[in-house]
């Protein structure tokens, strides 16, 4: 952190810390539940964004000499099913971005104060690098999938709903397998629960065997979808809102030089690759 002269750091030891640059005194620190993964801070308002293990992102306020510890828990994050591996930060609108071993990239709306979150899916691996560009408003995320994806940030998007947990399937009503009562009433062997993408609905496979992308929910793969749902999609315009690149290597760090529009990636293949992307940005 240039402008306050500190050097913010995170460890296995699962604590975050922050010293003076200059004299090296320790300025305060904060003690995680799991492994400290990632680490990312707004230097215009002070708050760090700490990732774990346990895919838990806590924020922080810096206040040195303010008391014990010299930081302030000002709230967690909980959305990744996966450890935090990457963490980057939009300070124009206020918005982080998280992306885990879960496969999943989410975007926080921190400046929003509403709890938005909206959640990025097209990996078919962990998410280990990501950068924004706040020039073109555009989000670089990289994995271990081999995969370079370029999301458009000026979208629309929409929340992804929350999925409704039921005993029979909500549309045609055959029992889930845990259900013993329903499949001792109608005679019949329980079913497997499954979600529709779009609208969380708790469903049977014979309700839900179609697949669709839904761009402006996150989803530019193919998900799950009810068969209501995938007759309300044909209607919609479901144009992709991201492109996705082959890197040739699993991408374990990346760079990026808004300016020169030059993209650095690091491989576990012990490359270092330098990506002319003026075309893409």
């Amino acid at each position: 952190a240039l402008g306050q002269e500190w050097v913010l750091s995170i460890g296995r030891d699962k604590m975050f810390q922050y010293h003076c640059s200059e004299t090296g005194r320790t300025l305060g620190n904060f003690l995680s539940n799991a492994w400290c993964t990632a680490l990312v801070f707004d230097s215009a308002s002070k708050h760090a964004f700490v990732g774990d293990y346990s895919g838990v992102i806590t924020m922080l306020k810096l206040e040195p000499g303010s008391g014990p510890g010299g930081c302030r828990v000002i709230t967690s994050l909980k959305g990744h099913t996966g450890s935090i591996r990457t963490l980057s930060w939009d300070p124009q609108r206020k918005r982080l971005y998280s992306g885990s071993f879960d496969q999943v990239v989410i975007c926080w709306d921190i400046g929003g104060q509403q709890g938005t979150a909206y959640e990025l899916q097209g990996h078919h691996n962990k998410v280990t690098a990501l950068n924004y560009c706040a020039t073109r408003h555009q989000l670089i995320s990289g994995g271990e999938d081999c995969t370079l994806v370029f999301w458009d940030m000026t979208a629309d998007r929409k929340e992804t709903p929350e999925w409704v947990e039921s005993d029979t399937c909500q549309l045609c009503g055959r029992p889930f397998f845990w259900n013993i009562r329903a499949m001792m009433d109608q005679k019949q062997l329980g079913f497997r629960q499954h979600h529709c993408r779009a609208c969380g609905r708790a469903i049977c496979d014979r309700c839900s065997n179609r697949k669709d992308t839904i761009p402006n929910m996150g989803f530019e793969l193919a998900v799950r979808v009810c068969d209501p749902c995938h007759l309300l999609l044909k209607d919609i315009d479901r144009t992709p809102l991201a492109t996705f690149h082959d890197t040739k290597h699993c991408v374990v760090s990346m760079d990026l030089d808004e300016q020169k529009k030059r993209l650095l990636t690091v491989g576990q293949d012990r490359l270092i690759k330098l990506w002319d992307i003026s075309a893409l940005l």
